[in-house]
């Protein structure tokens, strides 16, 4: 497994480290791969240009997931 390195705003860390019950390392890896089953999806059932898969594609479940963040 290859490990990845992200940087978080301090503010955010703070209202994570309240929920220390979460296993951030895990939520981050499952929102990545959705995504990246998303975007093979989308790009496997739909012939389009490169911008049109860079716009945001935030489901409902991210916007949730991330809104107290």
């Amino acid at each position: 497994m290859t490990n990845i390195t992200l940087s978080i705003d301090d503010e955010v860390y703070k209202k994570m480290r309240k929920y220390s019950e979460v296993k951030w390392s895990e939520f981050v890896r499952k929102c990545i791969q959705k995504r990246v089953e998303e975007f093979e999806s989308i790009k496997s059932n739909i012939y389009c240009d490169e911008d049109l898969l860079g716009k945001n594609w935030l489901s409902k479940e991210d916007e949730t997931a991330w809104k107290d963040l």
